[in-house]
């Protein structure tokens, strides 16, 4: 499955800032990795949540970063509506249209991609 545009841009600003400040980008991805690891919350729980925070907050890199983090955790199509309706119900328009457009223009290049 190829990453989208907003993700792939994402890791390379991560990867250009490590480059320098390694010292915080260092203590930036074990903080994450220890978030993201499993517990009582598994990672595709965790992705779904963080989506939901991305899109209340707009971050449409984060949204595509972790939505591509919910489905390679195995997140279906459903779950990824309930977390986009969930997070509109919360945030209102902005938050919902973010939802139903970028979720969904991610979601077709995935299908296509896959074809």
């Amino acid at each position: 499955m190829t990453e989208h545009l907003l993700a792939e841009e994402y890791r390379e600003g991560l990867q250009s800032f490590g480059r320098v400040m390694p010292d915080v980008m260092n203590a930036y991805t074990q903080f994450t990795t220890a978030c993201f690891s499993e517990g009582a919350l598994d990672r595709k729980q965790k992705h779904l949540m963080a989506m939901g925070i991305s899109l209340f907050s707009g971050n449409e890199h984060c949204i595509v970063y972790h939505l591509e983090g919910a489905l390679s955790e195995g997140a279906s199509e459903k779950e990824i509506a309930e977390t986009v309706a969930v997070a509109g119900a919360y945030g209102g328009g902005t938050t919902f249209s973010h939802g139903v457009i970028l979720v969904n223009e991610v979601m077709e290049e995935k299908k296509q991609s896959v074809q």
